[in-house]
């Protein structure tokens, strides 16, 4: 059992072990023989039955059994019945033997599937596993797979669930049994339990009399935390924020046929292409956006626009999606403002996973204006090395009203909320900190974090309710320091909930905004939001930094990047300082193609062991795409493949103009020539100005 420390073998028990070792290959190389020589005779089939009674956990034999069975089948006079008989019977003494084998039970769901076999004997078999161990999981999973073959209604099962909690409330495996069987009765929308206000408020005090009894037992606890997602999730996907976002105003700069034009003020880089990207976020991963769920009207739309998910594995599903608006052949009018219409969700077909559709139509207008260039290209887009030194900054004053910041002050795209969801989290606030108040317990704090942060999503917009991020971010700081062993959980935690108190309103987003001023001392139309020494662990709060061209993360925590490739505009981002430990953390980069500029120094890139073993397999990277073998190996040259694969698939796909690479350890000149081949566009490498 877990926790238990190992005793030394007495020579009589480990004289016994080696005896039984030995038997055991004996039997595993017989029947090897008889798989690999696909014999199936009543003396081959003893042997498997044999070896699965002495180690259920033998995949293979499960798996011959399965062969051995198709060949019987086939004969002409086999009954089916004595077969299948005969395999759950196997099952059976092997369960008796280790009641927690995964090949065993998947066995005895392959059987059963097969449909010759009654099923009136498996709930008394599960019963007898129950009572053996009421938190078999194997057991559970087994029960529901039954429970369906035998149409046994979701509320039968729900009351059994109950009964065994009341029997024993500590055991996880019945009450993610409850929360499985109610998810089915919500999602049927079955009475009595849709809305899903009509059985949560139960539940929670259901859940109450297990944790206030015993707090310690983190069983109840988990079920709980099941509770609050259910009460602050909404059933339908929602759109949480876009750029441009509603009523704002684009600014184009650029000659009038707006080849390699830019934008104005907040507003990002076009890519040195004139596209102009429109991005959408939503609460959740979404499918189904396309002309037909999403209309673009304008007079700026003269071809088929196709949006794309931005995935990290080319799934049909993400939380961001994007489209281009090509205006790089067109002329454009300095004088007009030319307007363009979104209207999302009008037509059905955007959905979750889960199969709920998006029922909140929505509408976005903003306006695009055009301004001729007068100045050179800005750091980024050719000409002067970008630096990142605080004196190439100054600070913002004020945002402009037409400004394209989207933040939660000013979106139209928050839905209301039932007031019943904020009041059912509000009155759990009290009990949490009552029993707080009585028993000092770390899941205890845990939870009244994530209560506090459940009531903030809930009342955001809607009422004058203090927010609690305060109290939330001291819970974090507690936690780590309390628990340890967890402490990385806590700080991302911590690090999520800084980022929303940052980036919530455009008064908290000021003080970290700042213009950037090049080497001229000239002010440059680059707005750059500066999060640096923040001891940030993770990013978060991206729906309200879709607006942000140039980004400074420098000096923080951060291993990971992800839902960086929402930021669709862009094109300078400072990582230096920070504990990126290899290639495949900045997997997101790959989405954005406007990035220009980006800083990687002083990281841990090549300081950790690789097993480079896994480069026979295909690499976490490349699984998703077309890996460009032969540009590969003539870049490579005479290096090993191993040591830039995944630099390749990262570099490979942007257009950088400048980086840097400097402080860390896969930093050589063999890689530094190796990034000059993969970046032809590359004009800056590790501050040196490239011929």
């Amino acid at each position: 059992m877990h926790g238990r420390p190992r005793k030394a073998l007495k020579q009589e028990d480990e004289a016994a072990l080696s005896a039984k070792a030995e038997k055991l290959r004996s039997l595993q190389a017989l029947f090897l023989a008889n798989h690999h020589n696909s014999i199936y005779s009543k003396e081959a089939l003893d042997v498997s039955a044999k070896l699965l009674e002495v180690n259920p956990e033998c995949y293979t034999a499960w798996n011959y059994r399965k062969l051995a069975v198709q060949h019987l089948l086939s004969n002409s006079d086999s009954d089916p019945h004595v077969i299948f008989q005969d395999e759950l019977k196997l099952v059976e003494i092997a369960l008796r033997k280790n009641f927690k084998s995964y090949g065993a039970w998947h066995h005895r769901k392959w059987v059963l599937s097969k449909g010759h076999s009654s099923i009136g004997h498996e709930m008394r078999l599960l019963n007898g596993f129950q009572k053996a161990d009421p938190r078999n999981f194997h057991a559970w999973n087994y029960r529901r797979f039954v429970a369906e073959l035998m149409k046994r209604s979701d509320e039968d099962e729900l009351k059994y669930t109950e009964e065994v909690i009341g029997a024993n409330f500590s055991n996880y495996s019945a009450w993610h049994n409850r929360s499985v069987l109610l998810s089915n009765l919500l999602k049927k929308k079955a009475e009595g339990y849709f809305p899903k206000e009509n059985f949560l408020e139960e539940e929670f005090e259901h859940v109450h009399n297990a944790i206030f009894t015993d707090p310690d037992d983190q069983s109840g606890w988990f079920y709980h935390l099941w509770l609050i997602d259910q009460t602050v999730k909404t059933d339908a996907p929602l759109l949480v924020s876009s750029w441009p976002s509603h009523g704002s105003r684009i600014t184009l700069i650029g000659d009038n046929n707006l080849r390699g034009c830019g934008l104005s003020l907040l507003n990002g880089t076009l890519l040195g292409t004139g596209t102009l990207p429109i991005i959408l976020d939503f609460n959740q991963a979404v499918e189904g956006i396309n002309s037909s769920t999403v209309a673009i009207e304008s007079e700026l739309l003269k071809e088929e626009l196709i949006w794309k998910p931005l995935s990290m594995n080319n799934s049909n599903t993400a939380k961001v999606w994007v489209v281009y608006l090509n205006l790089g052949n067109m002329e454009l009018l300095p004088s007009k403002a030319y307007s363009v219409q979104i209207k999302v969700g009008h037509s059905k077909g955007i959905a979750f996973s889960n199969g709920n559709h998006y029922s909140d139509p929505s509408q976005i207008s903003f306006k695009v204006l055009v301004q001729t260039a007068s100045a050179e290209p800005a750091e980024g887009q050719g000409g002067k090395r970008t630096t990142w030194k605080d004196t190439n900054f100054h600070k913002i004053d004020h945002f402009q009203e037409s400004d394209a910041i989207l933040s939660a002050d000013n979106n139209p795209h928050i839905p209301t909320t039932s007031n019943w969801c904020s009041e059912e989290i509000a009155e759990e606030i009290t009990k949490f900190r009552d029993l707080l108040s009585e028993y000092d317990c770390k899941i205890g704090k845990l939870t009244l974090a994530r209560l506090l942060t459940a009531l903030d999503l809930l009342s955001s917009h809607h009422d004058g309710r203090k927010s609690n991020t305060e109290e939330v971010l001291q819970l974090y700081t507690d936690l780590m320091k309390l628990d340890p062993t967890h402490s990385l959980y806590y700080k991302d935690k911590h690090s999520l909930i800084s980022l929303k108190r940052i980036t919530s309103t455009r008064d908290s987003l000021l003080p970290y905004c700042y213009h950037y001023k090049d080497a001229t001392e000239t002010i440059t139309g680059y707005v750059c939001l500066r999060l640096q020494s923040l001891s940030l662990s993770r990013m978060g709060s991206i729906e309200n930094l879709l607006w942000v061209q140039m980004l400074d993360l420098s000096h923080n925590e951060l291993q990971s990047i992800e839902g960086l490739e929402g930021m669709q505009l862009l094109s300078c981002l400072n990582l230096s300082h920070n504990k990126i430990r290899s290639f495949t953390a900045l997997v997101p980069l790959k989405l954005v193609k406007s990035l220009k500029v980006l800083n990687i120094s002083n990281n841990e890139l090549g300081s950790h062991l690789i097993d480079t073993t896994r480069y026979l397999c295909p690499s976490p990277v490349s699984h998703t795409e077309e890996f460009a073998w032969e540009r590969f190996e003539i870049l490579a040259g005479s290096v090993s493949a191993t040591n830039f694969w995944e630099a390749f698939l990262i570099f490979g796909s942007l257009e950088l103009t400048e980086l840097n690479i400097t402080g860390n350890a896969v930093a050589d000149e063999n890689f530094r020539s190796f990034l000059v081949k993969v970046l032809p566009t590359l004009k800056w490498l590790d501050d040196e100005e490239l011929s």
